[in-house]
This record gives structure tokens, C-alpha cells and sequence, in this order.
């Protein structure tokens, strides 16, 4: 096949996308006002939610295996290319001040590596044996999870990455924002959330990308939910890295355990600024060598431990 020919093919691919479709009637846009360009925008962006909600489904049961899958050790990488990619890192990277995970438990790849966070490498994107390499250099295999984000759903290297994540028998989810994606058949869990035709034609950073971090913010944050990272609502396992997060920390465990500014000081300094177990102190009324302990029996999961605790 021929240069010409290819570029054809990928033409007629392309053309089949709902994302990459022209919109006629956005067609004098640029003659718009800004507010009259805000507006549309703004309404745009209201459909996105529509979109995700319709696969809520999809997506309850993707995280509920991902869960599992956690729970029992494993890791989760996100991998995609351009936008797609830098979401998923974005995603990964807030996760250790967040609910306080491992380095390496929850890992976003992109195309190109992490010089295409800040420099565009779009090519990268057309390489799926890229994409097995980098999952082959992180060592994934049976007990992992690997979510690979493509607006499109055709992206090579999102599609390499759920091929040879399978190969190597890690649960695979594939997040695309067009229906029937090679993605979403390459993977075991198919998420594929439509969001049309984008106010520039083919700027998939705008409500594709808005999907996919609404959906990447699920898997993340239900998961840690299920693995017992918060207290209610509250981010128990928050790293407390700097000063904000350091007042949050004490903020969290007054709202949890009603204690006085002094109590709450006293149970902190006593674990070594632990949130979760300054709160197991509190409310199991335990020293924090005993919090550590039903802690680690626990899993972590504070509920657990404060039932052992009250006994």
C-alpha cells in the first residue's frame, strides 16, 4: 500500500468518528463574539454529563473489577497518546497525596513518554509496539489492571497496550468517546462515551476530553473508596506533604471525631501525623501502637479497624 493510499484509508476512518465530525452550523464561529463564543461553549460542555451517565453501567462494573483486582495486590496504568495520555497521568499522579498509594501502584503512560507531557509527540501515538514496551519495562502482568484512553478509539498505542496487557492477562478497560472502537473490542471492559461532534472539529481536548476526565476521576476515586481510603467522605489516608494538607489533616480528623483542637493535636503528634490513625485513637479510644495494629489487620480500611477496636 502506497503513502497515498494509507493516508486514504486513515481518511475514511477518521471520517466515520463522531468526534471528528463538522458541525455546519458552528461553521462562522470565528465571527462570533467571545461571549456569544462562551456561551456555546458553556453549552457544549453541559452534554458531557448526559454522555457519561449513559455508561454508568460500563463504568460500575470496570471499577468494581479494578477494585478487586487492587485489593489483591495489584497495580493500575492508565495509557494513551496526546490528551488522552496526559489525562491518565494527571490522573495517576494525584493519587499519592490523595489517598496516599504506593509510587508505582497507579501509573499513567503516555505516547512519547514524559517529555510529551509538556511537548507535543503525537507521532508516538502510531505505535502500539511502543506501547508494549513501555508496559513490558513496567513489568505488568496477571494481577494488574490497564485502562487504555482514546477519544477516538482507534489510537495504536491505546490499543497496542490493551492487546498486549490481555496477552499478559491483566484485566483490560477500554475508554473511547466513539461507539464500536477497535479500542473497546480490544479490551474486557468497554467504555465508550459519545460526546459528538467537537466545537472545533477534531479538538478532541474539548468535550472528549472533558469525558474522559470525568470517567478517569471515577475510576481513581471509587476505587480508592472500595479499598477503604476514605472515611465517608473524608481522604483519611491524605499525605499531609505541606502546609495546606498539613491543616486539612487536622481539619479531617476534628469533622470524623469531634475532638477539641488540643485532642486532635495530641492524637497526631502521638502517630506520627497518621490521619486514619489518629482517629482510630479518638474513637476507639486505643493508644497508637494498638491503632497500628488494628490497621494492618484491617487492611487499612478504618471502619474495620473501629469495629475491632469497639469489639
Amino acid at each position: 500500500m502506497t503513502p497515498h493510499d494509507e493516508y486514504q484509508e486513515l481518511r475514511a476512518q477518521l471520517a466515520a468518528l463522531t468526534t471528528e465530525q463538522f458541525s455546519p452550523e458552528l461553521a462562522e464561529v470565528d465571527r462570533m463574539s467571545t461571549s456569544e463564543i462562551a456561551r456555546l461553549m458553556n453549552r457544549q460542555d453541559a452534554t458531557v454529563p448526559g454522555a457519561v451517565a449513559a455508561r454508568l453501567p460500563e463504568i460500575a462494573a470496570a471499577i468494581e473489577a479494578v477494585a478487586a483486582r487492587m485489593a489483591a495486590g495489584g497495580r493500575l496504568f492508565y495509557a494513551g497518546a496526546g490528551t488522552a495520555g496526559r489525562l491518565g497521568v494527571l490522573d495517576a499522579s494525584e493519587c499519592p497525596p490523595t489517598f496516599d498509594t504506593a509510587p508505582g501502584r497507579v501509573v499513567g503512560l503516555v505516547a512519547g513518554g514524559p517529555q510529551a507531557l509538556l511537548t507535543a509527540a503525537e507521532g508516538a501515538e502510531d505505535s502500539g509496539e511502543l506501547a508494549a514496551a513501555d508496559l513490558r519495562e513496567q513489568g505488568v502482568g496477571a494481577a494488574d489492571t490497564v485502562v487504555g484512553v482514546s477519544a477516538s478509539g482507534r489510537t495504536p498505542y491505546a490499543v497496542g497496550a490493551v492487546e498486549y496487557a490481555r496477552r499478559c492477562g491483566a484485566l483490560t478497560v477500554g475508554l473511547a468517546c466513539n461507539e464500536s472502537s477497535p479500542l473497546g473490542a480490544a479490551a474486557e471492559h468497554r467504555i465508550e462515551v459519545v460526546t459528538g461532534p467537537e466545537l472545533i472539529a477534531g479538538s478532541t481536548r474539548l468535550k472528549a476530553g472533558t469525558a474522559q476526565k470525568l470517567v478517569l476521576n471515577m475510576i481513581s476515586t471509587i476505587t480508592m473508596i472500595r479499598l477503604g481510603k476514605t472515611y465517608g467522605n473524608l481522604m483519611v489516608d491524605v499525605r499531609a506533604s505541606n502546609a495546606k494538607l498539613q491543616a486539612r489533616s487536622r481539619g479531617i480528623v476534628a469533622q470524623a471525631t469531634g475532638a477539641t483542637d488540643e485532642e486532635v493535636e495530641k492524637a497526631l503528634a502521638a502517630t506520627d501525623g497518621e490521619v486514619k490513625n489518629a482517629i482510630l485513637v479518638l474513637l476507639g479510644e486505643v493508644d497508637a501502637a494498638r491503632a497500628a495494629e488494628l490497621l494492618a489487620a484491617s487492611d487499612g480500611r478504618l471502619r474495620d479497624a473501629l469495629e475491632a477496636a469497639r469489639g
